[in-house]
This record gives C-alpha cells, sequence and structure tokens, in this order.
C-alpha cells in the first residue's frame, strides 16, 4: 500500500479529504504536516508537527507516494500580500521540490476558478504561478483541481465567501455551470479519485467537471 501525504488538513477541502484517505484501501498511511498537534488520532495517520518555511529539513520524515496540497488563504486572512505569497505560493511549490526529491511520483494541488498567471487580480495571479512552478519541478503526474466558490462548513468565518453563498442560493439557478459554488466534499472525493488511477502526466480538473462527483 502507498502512503499518502496531506497539507491543508484543517481546511474545508482537506479536513474531508483525510477522512476519505484513512479510510482507502489504497493508503497503508497517512501523513498530514500541521502546525500543531489538533487531529484525532487513528491507526493510519501519521502528525508531523513542522515549520512550513523550513519543509525540507524534515522531508526524510516523511516520504510519501502522493502528495495532497489543500493549502490556501484569503487576502483578509493574510494581512498582506507577501503573506498570501507565502501560503498560497511558496509553501505548495517547496512542498512540491521537496517531496519529489524525496521520490514522490505524484502531486495534487487544489487551485482556484480562473487561476492564470496573466490575471490582473492577484488572487488569481498567484494561483497561476503556483500551478506553473508545480509542473516545473517533474513530477511523473499532477492533477490541478480549480473549483468555484466552496461549500460546506468551515471552522473560520469568512465574510465575503458567506455573502457570496446567501446570494447563490438566491441566484444560483442563473449561474453558468462553469461558476456554480460546489461543495468541498465533491471536490475531496475527486483529488482521491484521481490519485488512485495512477494516470501519468499533467490533468487540469475545471469546477464544472468536478460537480460529478
Amino acid at each position: 500500500m502507498k502512503t499518502a501525504l496531506l497539507v491543508g488538513s484543517t481546511g474545508l477541502v482537506g479536513n474531508q479529504l483525510l477522512q476519505l484517505l484513512l479510510n482507502s484501501s489504497r493508503y497503508g498511511k497517512v501523513v498530514a504536516l500541521v502546525r500543531q498537534h489538533v487531529l484525532e488520532p487513528h491507526a493510519k495517520l501519521q502528525q508531523v508537527v513542522v515549520d512550513f518555511s523550513k519543509l525540507s529539513e524534515r522531508a526524510t520524515e516523511y516520504k510519501a507516494d502522493d502528495i495532497f496540497c489543500c493549502l490556501g488563504t484569503t487576502m483578509a486572512n493574510a494581512g498582506s500580500k507577501e503573506n498570501f505569497y507565502q501560503v498560497d505560493f511558496y509553501y505548495p511549490f517547496l512542498l512540491a521540490k521537496t517531496n519529489f526529491i524525496a521520490g514522490a511520483k505524484q502531486y495534487l494541488l487544489v487551485s482556484a476558478l480562473g487561476a492564470t498567471k496573466e490575471s490582473g487580480i492577484y488572487y488569481n495571479r498567484v494561483k497561476g504561478e503556483v500551478e506553473e512552478a508545480i509542473l516545473n519541478v517533474g513530477y511523473e503526474t499532477v492533477h490541478i483541481f480549480r473549483p468555484s466558490l466552496l461549500l460546506g462548513p468551515r471552522k473560520e468565518k469568512r465574510f465575503g465567501e458567506n455573502t457570496a453563498k446567501a446570494l447563490y442560493k438566491i441566484f444560483g439557478s442563473l449561474i453558468p455551470d462553469k461558476y456554480k459554488a460546489i461543495d468541498s466534499f465533491k471536490v475531496a472525493k475527486a483529488m482521491l479519485s484521481y490519485a488512485s488511477r495512477d494516470d501519468k502526466g499533467v490533468f487540469i480538473h475545471e469546477s464544472k467537471d468536478l460537480q460529478r462527483f
């Protein structure tokens, strides 16, 4: 059986993906990189407390086959462009480089709808930049997931997203499929499903295609 490595396990997608990975017969071990021990114990789970800016120093402790990156923040929560860039670009890219050197074959990244390095929107531009950077690391397989507005039980409050969700309930039927909000559990299920196929290459999964999960 394989080993999965997950970052972002306390987030909306990551928390649901963690449960799927622990229940999957594909993985005999699930390594979750965390800032502090906050996850419920499980026979297959190894929590590794790390400083995300120093991932390379701990690489030998958590070798894995499949890397699942669900890290992400907002400009409001980050407090500055520099902090946002660190969480949404630097950490995912460092994770990719470190684990590729350690022997990982597959990298799965939660990005965002509209991600492109040419975007005039800083959020989408950084998402596009990290996608490109990870594609150039050299993995046999890279899956990039670009969900629209995520629905699900968040632990943190995000005013902008809560407003958008309220509007979606009213006008959802008028929104084109490409932009429709998506249940975070669908994204988590899609990540495990595509990882289990062991396809080789680069795959971009847009939000409308993830709705079927």
